[in-house]
C-alpha cells in the first residue's frame, strides 16, 4: 500500500496539534493549581532572543493548516505580526486549526502533489513542490515550534512528559 500526501501531512499535523492541545490543557491546569497567571506563560521565552510562547503556539497552526492553505494557493508567506491572543485564545487557535484540518478530504490534499509552492518572507523566496514544502519545510517547523512551546511549559514547572508531546499515535487497530 502506498502512503499518500494526506497520510504524511494532515494526519501528522493532527497528531502534533492533539499533543499541543493536551499540553496546553495541562499547562492551564498547572497555572490554576499554583496561582500562576497564564499570561506569564504566554509571554515567556526560553532565551531573550527567542520569540515567546504565543509565537510558538501560533506557529504550530501556521505550519499545519496554514501550510495546507499555502500549498493550495501556491504561496506560503508567514505574517510578520503576532496575534495578541491570551492563553485561552491560543487554545482556541489550536482547536480551530485541528477542526479545519479534519474538514479536508484525502482527495483534496493528494491533488496538491507536484503543485508549485513558493515560500516567501519579504523579498526572500524559496521554490518547492507541495510535497517537498509540506514535508521538508512545514513539518520540521511544526515540530520545532511545538517542541519549543512544550519546553517553555516545562521551564515553568508544568509536569509534562514525552507522551504529552506525542499526541494520539496511529496504532494498529
Amino acid at each position: 500500500m502506498a502512503i499518500s500526501l494526506y497520510d504524511v501531512s494532515v494526519t501528522s499535523f493532527l497528531q502534533v496539534l492533539g499533543g499541543v492541545s493536551g499540553f496546553l490543557d495541562r499547562g492551564l491546569s498547572h497555572c490554576q493549581d499554583n496561582n500562576i497567571d497564564p499570561e506569564e506563560i504566554v509571554a515567556a521565552q526560553l532565551f531573550p532572543n527567542m520569540l515567546p510562547f504565543r509565537f510558538q503556539v501560533l506557529s504550530v497552526a501556521h505550519h499545519s493548516i496554514g501550510a495546507i492553505e499555502g500549498a493550495k494557493k501556491g504561496l506560503y508567506s508567514p505574517s510578520a505580526t503576532m496575534e495578541p491572543l491570551d492563553y485561552a485564545g491560543l487554545q482556541k487557535y489550536v482547536a480551530d486549526a485541528a477542526t479545519a484540518l479534519k474538514a479536508l478530504t484525502p482527495d483534496e490534499v493528494n491533488a496538491l502533489e507536484g503543485k508549485d509552492v513558493t515560500f516567501q518572507f519579504g523579498e526572500h523566496k524559496i521554490p518547492f513542490v507541495a510535497e517537498g514544502f509540506l514535508m521538508s519545510f512545514s513539518l520540521p517547523n511544526l515540530h520545532f515550534h511545538a517542541t519549543t512551546a512544550y519546553d517553555i511549559l516545562r521551564t515553568k514547572g508544568v509536569p509534562l512528559g514525552k507522551r504529552d508531546y506525542m499526541g494520539q499515535m496511529r496504532i494498529k487497530a
